[in-house]
């Protein structure tokens, strides 16, 4: 990521986005947390969301296939 992205939340804390690994390629990190904030999960210089996790194949199948289903 070569720009500088940032945004601020509802409850002012800045959120900056920064280059992670192969496996991540975006992290989303708490850069300010702002002194109004009551939320204990924002921690500043934490990753807030990794889109490892959303990237990843699913680990779950769904549910079996009905061959004998009629679609009315």
């Amino acid at each position: 990521m070569s720009k500088s992205i940032t945004a601020t939340l509802a409850c002012g804390c800045k959120l900056a986005f920064r280059e992670g690994s192969d496996l991540s390629p975006v992290i989303v990190v708490i850069d300010h947390k702002s002194a109004t904030c009551g939320l204990a999960l924002h921690v500043s210089g934490l990753p807030v969301y990794d889109h490892r996790f959303a990237l990843r194949p699913p680990t779950r199948f769904g549910p079996p296939l009905q061959p004998d289903f009629e679609d009315g």
